[in-house]
């Protein structure tokens, strides 16, 4: 019998894997990997759906749920209890647009590299480590919008986390996202050297229809396209796009998906993508920097959610230069529009277009609260909104009886200063601690 011979870089990628589920290992030990009955003192709650703090609560957990949520109340005996009397606690926090597999890609050679010179296990690897950064940083949930050229790796980091072998938040994913046959980078290499692609290339109608099917039979959550590219000002001041899909095509990826139980988020930068998308009768915007009022209220009539990603707009505009901080200064103005409208505004970063470990994803409350929202508006925004966008407000989202127990905490008081987000102390997911740093 032949023997096969192990290639280096597989061998490389392996040992990377063990390397990097041995590191974890202790941590998953200091969480807690198996819950138990648990009190919580709090003292202060915002639990994401009261429009007031509730002073001195406690919370009982039993395995991943919560029981109940009193104000007051003696901890029953026998249980162990959590004091964080001297914290405000809140719900998970939930981030609905990332890319795990993505290290930042302010310029197209940084996007490039990524793509040509880490294998797809690398990059798994560090999606692992991502998503525990995304964790630590008190995000419980992420909506992980596309591998950019990893194939399906998100499902396996997902099924990772969700099996307990590395720690990280629950997630929803999109494994890869879809725009017609050249219209996605990489491009511009020699026609004699096949490139990977950074999504997948899909073309007709019944193209879309398989290309869902395809995604749905390895484990997406989600469906993503493309709407437009090639963003630009004409002389009516609106930002328009060249779309790429033809309504045709587009409606067949939503139908399709529609019709297997999937949902369909576009990135629709520019007033025509965005136009298409809504059109298409997609659930939600992703960036939607060129909405105008009748946009807007269109989203409104339809129920469709805007994820606006300030944090990467205004993170890669100073480097990617041309229209990109005018695009970034657009959203600021729109922001305070589509909130005065009733826009459902969900949070999304975009994280992954920057580097994870340069930039916290809470910045992105501080942005809402700076273009309008009021601190609880925004604290919503990634707890109740966000649960709602991905279906899971029976579980999520809240800090009430029969939700999941995800629970975070800050030493301040995020409702005087949003920042507070920017520095949790305290995580749990499912009942497991994963971070206790409150003093």
């Amino acid at each position: 019998m032949m023997t096969a011979k192990l290639r280096p870089g597989f061998l490389a990628a392996t040992l990377c894997a063990t390397v990097f589920i041995c590191s974890v290992a202790h941590a998953q030990d200091q969480a807690g990997a198996t819950p138990k009955k648990i009190a919580i003192r709090a003292g202060r709650l915002i639990d994401g759906k009261s429009d007031s703090v509730i002073v001195n609560a406690l919370i009982l957990i039993d395995g991943d749920k919560i029981v109940s949520v009193t104000a007051g109340g003696a901890v029953p005996a026998g249980i162990e209890l959590i004091d964080l009397s001297q914290a405000t606690v809140l719900p998970g926090l939930m981030d609905t647009h990332t890319h795990v597999m993505l290290n930042g890609d302010v310029t197209a050679e940084d996007y490039d590299t990524q793509l040509l010179k880490e294998s797809i296990p690398y990059r798994a690897i560090l999606g692992a480590r991502n998503a525990r950064i995304a964790l630590e940083h008190g995000f419980t949930v992420l909506r992980d919008l596309e591998t950019e050229g990893a194939m399906f790796a998100d499902v396996d980091v997902k099924t990772a986390i969700a099996n307990g072998e590395v720690p990280g938040p629950r997630m929803q994913v999109a494994t890869r996202a879809m725009a017609p046959t050249g219209m996605y980078p990489l491009l511009g290499y020699s026609w004699e050297l096949k490139v990977p692609t950074g999504v997948q290339y899909v073309d007709g109608v019944e193209g879309a229809r398989k290309a869902v099917r395809e995604q749905a039979m390895y484990g997406a959550d989600w469906i993503k396209y493309y709407s437009d590219r090639k963003y630009h000002f004409e002389g009516d001041g609106v930002l328009h796009s060249m779309v790429n899909f033809t309504d045709e095509e587009a409606r067949a990826i939503v139908d399709e998906a529609h019709r297997i139980g999937k949902k369909v988020a576009a990135h629709a930068i520019g007033s025509d993508g965005i136009a298409a998308a809504l059109r298409a009768g997609v659930d939600t915007i992703e960036h939607g920097d060129g909405l105008t009022e009748p946009l807007m209220d269109e989203m409104v009539r339809k129920g469709v959610y805007w994820v606006p990603t300030i944090s990467v707009g205004i993170y890669v505009s100073a480097g990617r230069a041309g229209n990109w901080p005018k695009m970034a200064q657009l959203q600021r103005d729109n922001f305070p529009k589509a909130l005065k409208k009733g826009v459902k505004i969900a949070m999304g970063t975009d994280a992954g277009g920057f580097d994870w470990k340069e930039l916290n994803q809470a910045k992105e409350f501080e942005y809402y609260v700076q273009f309008g929202m009021t601190p609880m508006q925004a604290i919503r925004s990634g707890t109740t909104v966000t649960a709602e966008l991905l279906g899971w407000s029976d579980r999520a989202g809240t800090i009430e009886a029969g939700e999941w127990a995800d629970i975070v905490a800050v030493s301040g008081d995020p409702l005087k200063d949003i920042t507070e987000l920017q520095r949790v102390k305290f995580v749990m997911k499912g009942g497991a601690v994963y971070k206790n740093d409150v003093r």
